[in-house]
Order: structure tokens, then C-alpha cells, then sequence
């Protein structure tokens, strides 16, 4: 019997970045437009739909978990491998127990249309195959309204990278640069805010080379603002080389943009820089970081941080434990160098022990805690505008100001996707928390500090911008 008569239900889980998120909510809306039944993920299911990262090994084992998992649970369920894994590791995914239908990232947005191609979604003993190392080169258009379960909408508006990264398998698995339609994204914008989302997240992988017919990543922003309901735009993780100066003088004045800015560093060390074939001296890099962070008062700067590059010693590491603490970053997200099979870095001499990597991650992510505290401590005793998102707990909200603070707070009253002005008071892990400005001060002493969940209270050294 036809998929679409039979109308199953299918579960996506997505691994990595805020691009395969975006990508995940579209594929929702695909799903639900051709006739089957999305279903969260951990309830039984007729269709997997697993949308998988390559970054790291650690992401490729990750798929690999979550397959036997459901597995488990629905042992007839048709699995499908899609995303940046399936388009680098297809050789890899053909030989895992379970998988049904790999299909690479140029296929990805028609996934619902090819599943109903398929006579049959019974188990296979080898996986169907799609895939093609031909990446499409034009800017694009994408259909439909992604489905977004928070209260942040992510956009996606571009796709690829040629920035050739000798440490990174993108290039690979997404292709070259390409932007989305402009008017395809303003399209999808103004359906995420009539369906309540007030802040976007803008989204791609190399998203401040965003160029299409004339217009560029700040010709976008300024058309996004003028879409009623639309109160904030954050941008995500962002190339230092590719923020114009006419960005950051925008972002001084404007009422939406989110002050705050994600630019990967990955090592504090010159030499180890030219061995990535990163386009920045340390020099250069602390120069544009210093001159953002005078000219926008406020600004939240966060970094990524590669620990364990091969040829990184002592020395390379102390270089660029001192470069991140003399910097006015707010935060950082620590990775572990992870060997890429095509990658140039894979050929390089001066392998870092994993004991190495991990001892230096926890340095890193001390460096991180104290100036994520450093930063929000600045902020105590003054009111900001959080937009809050779900509860946390029963009572307890939690939202971000638009300089990626985020805040907690004890309420009887919903709270989920308002903007509230909150007066900080003081920390708590990684939260800062105060009182709701109608209420009394006095009130913030009350706020529940056992209820926190106990992960915030921990060191994330892996972490997404945005």
C-alpha cells in the first residue's frame, strides 16, 4: 500500500549546527504537507528520519547511536541517513545495520516527494541509495514554513563554503557558496512571524557572503525588519573576514538587530592559523574584535575555539590560551580537533594526544565559564528586555536579552514568547537571574536556585552559536 494512503508517522532527529535545524523544520512542513504524520522523536514511528552532521567524529557516532536506539523501540521502522553525513560518509552508512535510504544533501529538501517514489518502506537488507557529489551552484529557493518547537525561528539564507579550511569537510558536504532567492527568504520570514516567532535566526554556513541579485547580508537584514512582528534578528555564527564595516555601524542604531556576534578564532597561535588556512593573523583578528566591542557599547562576542590541531605544542596552546583571555569575548565554545577523511589537515605531522585535547578543553572551558560571568556580571542591577521561551521547570521561565544573555526567572504567569523587562540581580551557573520589572525586588530572593536544572551548573566544551 502507498505511503501516502497509509499516511505513517515519521520522527527526524537532528544532529549539528542551526543550518540542519532550519533544514529539519522545513522537512516537518514537507512531511505534513504530503500526507504523513510528524511524531516527536522517542514515540513509535514508522519512518526515521535522521538529518546528520560530519563535523566531527563525534556527530558521525552519534548517528550511529540513535539508529539502534530507535531501532529498539520500533524495530520495523524505515530509517532514512540524510544530511552532511550522508553526503561524505556514504561508504561508511552503507555498511550500518538498520539503514534503509541514504540520501546525500543535494536530495535533502525532497525527501518527502522521493519517499513516496519507493513501492514500499519494509525493511531492507541494503540501503537505497541518492546521492551525487554535484552540488547545485545557484542561488536557491526553498518551499514551505520550517516548523519551529522554540520560540527563535531559524532562517536559512545561505548554503556552501569555499573557504577551504584545511581542518573542515563542509566544503565537501555542502558545496559552494549559494544564497537563497531574496524574496523567497523575506517569503518564509513573514510566515514564521504570523505564526508568532518574534525573533529569526539567520542561518547558513558561511552566511556573510550572502549575495543575491544586488543585495547583501545587510540589505536582507534591513528588509527583515520591516516585516510586522518581527521584534528581533539574530545573526549566527559569522566569518570575522566577511562583517562589512557598514554592519557594524548598522547594529549600533538598529531597534531589531541582536547585539551580539559569533566569529570563529580556532587557535591564538599565527602559525597554527596559516596551517588551518584561516584568512586572519592573530593580529588582525584582535584588532576587529577590539575595534567592534568600542564601537558597539554592549555587544556580546562569542568565538569558537579548536583545541588539538596537529603541530599545536605547548607553546601554540599557551599562545592561544593568553590571546582568548586578553580579548573581550563573552564566551567560547571549545572543540576537539577531529580527523576528516579528504581534509588537507589529515596529512599534517603533530598529532595531539587525546588526553592532551581533553586537559586543554577543560582549561579552555574554565576560560569560558569566567568570562560568560565577567560579561553578565556587567549587567547586574540594570533592566533588560528578555524575550522568554518554554518553562524550564513549573515556575520557572528563561528567555534571552538580545545580547545572548540568558535569563531565569520565578513567575506564576506565562511567560513563553513575551517580551518582559527583567532587573538582573545576580548568577546562577551560567544564568543570570532577577525579578520581572512589575514585581517587587524583593521578590528576586525568592527565585528557586534548587530547581535549576543541574546541566546549567556544568561546562559545556561543545556548543552551538545562536
Amino acid at each position: 500500500m502507498s505511503v501516502l494512503t497509509l499516511k505513517p508517522r515519521v520522527a527526524l532527529y537532528t544532529i549539528g549546527c542551526r543550518l540542519n535545524q532550519a533544514e529539519s523544520g522545513l522537512l516537518v512542513d514537507g512531511f505534513k504537507t504530503a500526507g504523513y504524520t510528524p511524531v516527536p522523536f522517542g514515540e513509535q514511528t514508522d519512518i526515521l528520519v535522521v538529518n546528520a552532521c560530519s563535523v566531527t567524529e563525534g556527530a558521525e557516532a552519534d548517528c550511529r547511536h540513535i539508529i539502534r536506539r530507535v531501532l529498539r523501540t520500533s524495530p520495523h521502522a524505515f530509517v532514512v541517513v540524510t544530511g552532511c553525513y550522508a553526503q561524505t560518509g556514504v561508504e561508511s552508512l552503507r555498511t550500518i545495520p538498520g539503514i534503509d535510504l541514504i540520501l546525500g544533501n543535494q536530495f535533502k529538501m525532497r525527501l518527502p516527494e522521493f519517499l513516496q517514489t519507493l513501492p514500499s518502506h519494509a525493511k531492507r537488507t541494503s540501503p537505497v541509495i541518492r546521492h551525487t557529489r554535484k552540488l547545485d551552484h545557484e542561488p536557491f529557493t526553498l518551499e514551505g514554513t520550517g516548523e519551529c518547537v522554540t520560540t527563535r525561528a531559524n532562517l536559512k539564507i545561505q548554503d556552501g563554503c569555499q573557504f577551504m579550511c584545511s581542518f573542515c569537510l563542509i566544503p565537501f558536504a555542502r558545496g559552494r557558496e549559494r544564497s537563497r532567492r531574496f524574496d523567497d527568504a523575506i517569503r518564509e520570514a513573514e510566515m514564521l512571524a504570523e505564526r508568532g516567532h518574534q525573533e529569526l535566526v539567520l542561518t547558513g554556513v558561511n552566511i556573510g557572503q550572502y549575495r543575491e541579485n544586488g543585495s547583501d547580508l545587510l540589505t536582507l537584514i534591513q528588509r527583515l525588519e520591516t516585516i510586522s512582528g518581527v521584534k528581533r534578528i539574530r545573526i549566527s555564527s559569522i566569518e570575522p573576514t566577511t562583517v562589512s564595516e557598514s554592519l557594524v555601524e548598522y547594529m549600533k542604531t538598529s531597534p531589531k538587530l541582536c547585539r551580539h556576534l559569533h566569529v570563529p578564532l580556532q587557535s591564538g597561535d599565527d602559525a597554527i592559523l596559516k596551517s588551518m588556512n584561516r584568512r586572519y593573523t592573530v593580529r588582525d583578528y584582535a584588532a576587529w574584535v577590539k575595534k567592534v566591542a568600542l564601537d558597539i557599547p554592549g555587544i556580546c562576542l562569542g568565538t569558537d575555539v579548536m583545541v588539538g590541531f596537529p603541530g599545536e605544542g605547548e607553546r601554540e596552546f599557551s599562545n592561544t590560551q593568553s590571546f582568548v583571555s586578553d580579548l573581550p569575548f563573552a564566551y567560547l565554545h571549545v572543540f576537539s580537533y577531529s580527523k576528516r577523511p579528504g581534509t588537507a589537515a589529515v596529512k599534517k605531522m603533530g598529532a595531539v594526544s587525546a588526553v592532551t585535547i581533553k586537559s586543554r578543553s577543560r582549561q579552555l572551558a574554565k576560560v569560558s565559564r569566567q568570562k560568560r560571568l565577567a560579561f553578565s556580571q556587567q549587567w547586574i542591577g540594570k533592566t533588560m528586555n528578555v524575550l522568554f521561551e518554554a518553562p524550564t521547570r513549573p515556575g520557572i521561565w528563561t528567555g534571552l536579552t538580545d545580547n545572548y544573555i540568558r535569563v531565569g526567572v520565578s513567575s506564576s504567569e506565562a511567560l513563553n514568547n513575551t517580551f518582559q523587562p527583567v532587573t538582573l540581580t545576580g548568577m546562577m551557573g551560567e544564568w543570570a537571574v532577577g525579578y520581572l520589572d512589575q514585581e517587587s525586588p524583593s521578590l528576586s530572593c525568592a527565585f528557586p536556585f534548587s530547581l535549576l536544572d543541574e546541566r546549567l551548573a556544568k561546562d559545556s566544551v561543545t556548543d552551538i552559536s545562536g
